[in-house]
């Protein structure tokens, strides 16, 4: 097993054209995590007051703080776990984060809704507090980034059902926890299957080699 893992893993970087694709991933997803920490900070600076919620203003404030961040530690783990397992799957997949956070960047920016009085606080020395302020609620990433992994990974049974448990996990714990608004949550859902959709349209290469068997340089063959 170890020496067919091998043999995958020199072909795919021997491949031109996916080497290129997965470098251009890497530095993709930089420059959009670089801009969504400064949209973040962004929203931070200039949020406004709360404003009530149906769901936050009828359910008590729940300390699930160990929960978001040893969950958002347990994802980002399973998304490595995933990539690596098949590496082809790799360029998609890190474009379609990046596009996720630019995205997010721009909706973030525009909204400047402060926290519910009753947010939870988060530990300030985790790393989860150290990449957001707060204010950059609209719309929830926790909910949004475990959904589009789900519809990018949908023909794998397993990685679709832990990605869609995520899913539906953050957006239990960031209400209970009165992190985000219900809408946050809410409109991740219909938000991110746009994205989705938008990345397909974007990244024909990538898909294809993600769904496929062919690399790159061996689409046109």
């Amino acid at each position: 097993m170890k020496d067919n893992y091998r043999k995958k893993i020199k072909e795919y970087f021997s491949d031109k054209g996916f080497v290129l694709s997965f470098l251009a991933s890497t530095v993709f997803l930089g420059a959009s995590l670089f801009v969504n920490y400064f949209a973040s900070y962004y929203a931070n600076e200039k949020a406004s007051s709360s404003v009530t919620d149906l769901v936050l203003s009828n359910i008590p404030t729940y300390n699930i703080s160990s929960l978001f961040i040893y969950g958002t530690l347990v994802m980002f783990f399973l998304i490595i776990l995933a990539c690596f397992m098949d590496p082809k799957k790799i360029p998609f997949t890190l474009k379609g984060i990046a596009v996720f956070y630019l995205i997010r960047s721009v909706f973030i920016t525009l909204t400047h809704i402060a926290p519910f009085p009753t947010q939870i606080a988060i530990d300030p020395e985790s790393i989860v507090s150290r990449i957001s302020f707060g204010s950059d609620l609209f719309f929830s990433g926790h909910t949004g980034l475990p959904f589009l992994l789900a519809l990018i990974w949908w023909k794998e049974p397993i990685f679709r059902f832990i990605f869609l448990s995520f899913s539906v996990f953050f957006a239990v714990v960031v209400l209970l926890g009165h992190m985000h608004y219900s809408i946050d949550v809410l409109g991740a859902f219909f938000i991110t299957y746009t994205i989705f959709h938008i990345l397909e349209k974007l990244f024909i290469k990538d898909r294809i080699v993600f769904y496929g068997h062919k690399l790159i340089s061996g689409l046109n063959d």
